[in-house]
Formats: structure tokens, C-alpha cells, sequence
């Protein structure tokens, strides 16, 4: 199941669906789109609190790297970095002027988990949904952070609708055709949602993300700060179709690997077409905390921005692996390992904003 030439077997794949989803949408009618449907523009942040990033040089790497991704994106639709209008300055000396700059100050730069949700009602409307960041279940500071999705909706004038839920959209993968996949430990958690049951919090993404059915593994509780976000596991990719980054060698003692052993047979048992790629083998970060994630790509206009980590190899095989699964997209891949060395990667660090 984790050879490197499971991707070489795939055969063709299906064309991709675009258009609203075909489920019965439940509440409001409002639903997050797929990542791969159009969008209006990206969101990103800008990391400049010293308490979170104290080594200055470190700091200025992670800057620029969100820089280089920003950069990227630009080129195939809008670009939105938040930022305080203090740091404007400095961000701008890395940021292309194809990138705008708002007024809303940050921390840290994982707009993922801390910036705006948006959902559509196929009819025209947008709003956002808010699930409340508070910084992984308070690891990290979030004065500003935790501020950011309602400041941005305010500033487009849309509407902000609560779920009475704590976590991180990092922590919560979606096909936008009604079907979520999560880890329990990132959400049925005290440190998010004390006192809520696992069905408690599945009714409340459901309906967050305009979803009927939900896919729950069990997860990693308490090995990283996000309690193990899906998105650098796995993704979907269409209509029934996930994208899954596992290592060649599994050591079950290991409960990364045994989580993502088990959510990937949880997969193929829900009747999902599963394919595999490899993690990288050789690095350039050889930390055990580092997260090298094939998995936490984005998606944009034509593009996939997709990391790669110096492993020749493993970096090819997951580059065709996405011009497979995107085929009318061109695929970008950056050297990346500022994010991979806090945790996360280039999904972790994006926001999209869909077209209506």
C-alpha cells in the first residue's frame, strides 16, 4: 500500500467537478465551495510577534517565505496580506506589488486556523463562519489573531455567523459536495470544546461547512500544538477522491504513524479512492519535529503551490501526483522549511475567499 509507484498505477482520473454541490444543504444554505472552485482572492497573514518568533533571523526567514508563497499566488489570482499598518513597510519590501495589504494587525501567519471561514448560498450571497481560534486550545498567544476573521468581515461587510465552536479550519478537510473528514483530537477537546460530545461538535462543522455526512479518525492528542490538523495528511481532491502523504515504513510505535495508518484504512473502508504518496526520505530539515507534508498544498486560479523538501525522489513523485489529480492547473513547488520547522506548511499559512 505505500510503495513509491502507487501513483505510476493510478490510471486516469475523473474530470472535475466545479459546480455547487449537488447535496440537500441544511440550515441557511450557505456551504464552503471546494478549494479547486474559483475564488475572488487569497488571504494571508503576516508573522510579526516576538514572543512567538524570538530569534529575529528566524523570524525574517519565516517572512520571507510567506512572502515567496504570497508572490506566487499573486500571479494567478488577488492576494490579501493582514498585517498591522506598522509592519507595512517591512512587508512590503518582500511582497510583489500584485499583493495588498490590509490594516489588521497579526501575530503569526496561520491564516488557516485564524482567518475568515467564507460561505456561499450558490445564489449570490457570501457571509463568513466563524469558529473561534484561540491559538491551538491557548498553546500560543492570539490577542490579535483571534480577532482577525471578524475585523476581515467587517472591512467586506458581510455577514458573521457564529457555530459556538473553538478550533481551526486546518483541523477540518472538506470536499465541498457535503463531506468532511476530521481528527477527534483536534476538536473533541478541552481545550477547544470542553463539555461538547463528539456528535455535538459533528452537528456544528455540518453545519459550518454546509455538510451532511462527517468522517472522524481518531487522531494525536497532545504531541503538537494543533493536536494533529488533517490537512497535513490528507486532502480531497474531487468528487470522492483523497490525496494521502504516509511514510514508506511504517513504526506503529510511532502514534503519528498509527494515526495516519488508521485514517487511511478508514478511508478505503468509507469506499473512497485513496491514493498514496510517499513522505519525503532525505531533507533538508532532519528535525523529528519538522513537518514535511506533501499533503498541505493549496489550491488557487490554475495553480497549486505545493511544497518541496530536497528529496529528489519524493519530490517528483508528489509533483505528478498533483498534475494528476489537477490537471488543468500548473503545479509550483517551493522550498519551504521555515513552515515545516513551526509545524505546518502552505495550506496551514492560505485563506481563500470563493467567487460568488
Amino acid at each position: 500500500m505505500f510503495r513509491r509507484d502507487v501513483i505510476g498505477g493510478m490510471g486516469a482520473l475523473g474530470a472535475m467537478t466545479l459546480a455547487g454541490p449537488s447535496f440537500a444543504q441544511s440550515g441557511d444554505g450557505f456551504y464552503v465551495p471546494p478549494e479547486e472552485a474559483q475564488h475572488q482572492r487569497t488571504f494571508m497573514q503576516w508573522p510579526v510577534n516576538r514572543r512567538v518568533h524570538p530569534d529575529g533571523l528566524f523570524l525574517d526567514m519565516a517572512q520571507q517565505t510567506i512572502a515567496n508563497i504570497a508572490n506566487v499566488i499573486s500571479e494567478f489570482e488577488p492576494v490579501t496580506m493582514l498585517a498591522a499598518n506598522a509592519d507595512h513597510a517591512g512587508a512590503r519590501r518582500k511582497l510583489s506589488e500584485r499583493v495588498e495589504l490590509w490594516d489588521v494587525p497579526t501575530e503569526d501567519l496561520w491564516c488557516r486556523d485564524a482567518g475568515p471561514i467564507f460561505v456561499v448560498d450558490g445564489k449570490g450571497g457570501i457571509a463568513v463562519r466563524h469558529i473561534q481560534f484561540n491559538g491551538w486550545g491557548e498553546k500560543q498567544v492570539n490577542v490579535r489573531d483571534s480577532q482577525i476573521a471578524e475585523q476581515v468581515a467587517n472591512r467586506l461587510g458581510l455577514d458573521f455567523l457564529s457555530t459556538s465552536l473553538r478550533g481551526e479550519a486546518g483541523g477540518v478537510e472538506q470536499d465541498g459536495r457535503g463531506l468532511l473528514l476530521a481528527h477527534e483530537s483536534s476538536w473533541v477537546n478541552d481545550n477547544r470544546n470542553p463539555g461538547l460530545s463528539r456528535d455535538e461538535v459533528e452537528a456544528r462543522l455540518l453545519r459550518a461547512y454546509g455538510a451532511e455526512r462527517m468522517i472522524w479518525s481518531e487522531g494525536v492528542w497532545g504531541e503538537d500544538i494543533t493536536d494533529y490538523h488533517i490537512d497535513s495528511l490528507a486532502r480531497f481532491t474531487g468528487p470522492g477522491r483523497v490525496l494521502i502523504n504516509l511514510p514508506d515504513e511504517l513504526d506503529m510505535s510511532d502514534p503519528f504513524h498509527a494515526a495516519a495508518a488508521d485514517t487511511h484504512d478508514l478511508l478505503v473502508a468509507e469506499g473512497l479512492e485513496v491514493d498514496v504518496i510517499p513522505e519525503p526520505v532525505r531533507r533538508r530539515i532532519e528535525s523529528i519535529d519538522f513537518v514535511a507534508s506533501y499533503a498541505n498544498y493549496y489550491v488557487c486560479n490554475g495553480g497549486v503551490v505545493a511544497a518541496q523538501f530536497g528529496d529528489p525522489e519524493t519530490d517528483q513523485i508528489a509533483k505528478d501526483a498533483l498534475a494528476k489529480h489537477y490537471p488543468s492547473h500548473d503545479i509550483i513547488t517551493l522550498n519551504v522549511d521555515p513552515l515545516g520547522e513551526m509545524g505546518g506548511g502552505i495550506h496551514c499559512a492560505t485563506q481563500q475567499m470563493p467567487a460568488v
